[in-house]
């Protein structure tokens, strides 16, 4: 049975993930913090095993992950806090970073010597690092160190055999997006989401983007000038 080790899969699209995998028979690595929620995952299924640790305490994951092998590691816990008005808050940022950044770095130093050739690493980034959003310093940063770090680490992993994949969603129906109080343009179900990233896992790809239409279009914003891309931006935040 096909081993799915998932972080953050107590909510949003880690928790649709961990049920679409248990569903189809795989065995599922449920990884998260909050115990409640993680008994209500392994209460939804026999196939889901909850493990409980926090992926920002390096040692916690060291020994929470000693001896797990799993043939498909989705690492998908994240959070978002925006900075206000331009003011900057070290505190804040550090926050956003650790859990963004160092969260999965740490995951992946606890789990390199049990993964083998025929192993799989899905780092969930974001569309956000395309560009230049106000307010996103942080959440942007963390997602654009996450991907240049996956991107690196592809190509001294791959000789070993170990893919990696970047999945960079636009807007998710999530807890978190929830929080939001700004529009979000094409916006897209977890649903959505977990079919996108199941396909593109299935089909090898290193780079998951959707919904593709928005990708489409940041990704022609991002190639304007800086000083057009900031206007609209400006025009985009005042709506």
């Amino acid at each position: 049975m096909m081993t799915v080790l998932i972080t953050g899969a107590t909510s949003g699209i880690g928790a649709g993930l961990a049920k679409s995998w248990a569903d189809d028979g795989y065995h599922v690595i449920a990884c998260g913090r909050d115990a409640l929620r993680l008994e209500t995952l392994r209460l939804y299924s026999p196939n889901i095993t909850a493990l409980q640790f926090d992926m920002t305490d390096l040692d916690a994951c060291r020994q929470a992950l000693q001896g797990c092998y799993a043939d498909l590691v989705i690492l998908c816990a994240g959070t978002c806090e925006y900075l206000e008005r331009g003011v900057i808050d070290a505190e804040r940022v550090a926050r956003v970073m650790t859990t963004n950044f160092m969260g999965p770095v740490n995951c992946l130093e606890a789990l390199q010597s049990q993964l083998i050739s025929g192993s799989r690493v899905v780092l969930v980034s974001s569309m956000a690092h395309w560009l230049h959003f106000p307010r996103a310093e942080a959440y942007g940063a963390s997602k654009a160190a996450l991907s240049w770090f996956a991107d690196c680490l592809r190509l001294d992993w791959e000789p070993k055999g170990v893919a990696v994949t970047v999945v960079s969603p636009g807007f998710v129906d999530t807890p978190l997006t929830r929080k939001n109080d700004f529009p979000m343009p094409a916006q897209v179900s977890v649903e959505y989401a977990v079919k996108a990233i199941r396909r593109g896992i299935a089909k090898g790809k290193n780079h998951i983007a959707f919904p593709t239409a928005f990708g489409i279009a940041l990704r022609a914003l991002a190639g304007l000038p800086a000083c057009l891309q900031r206007l609209l931006l400006r025009r985009m935040v005042r709506s």
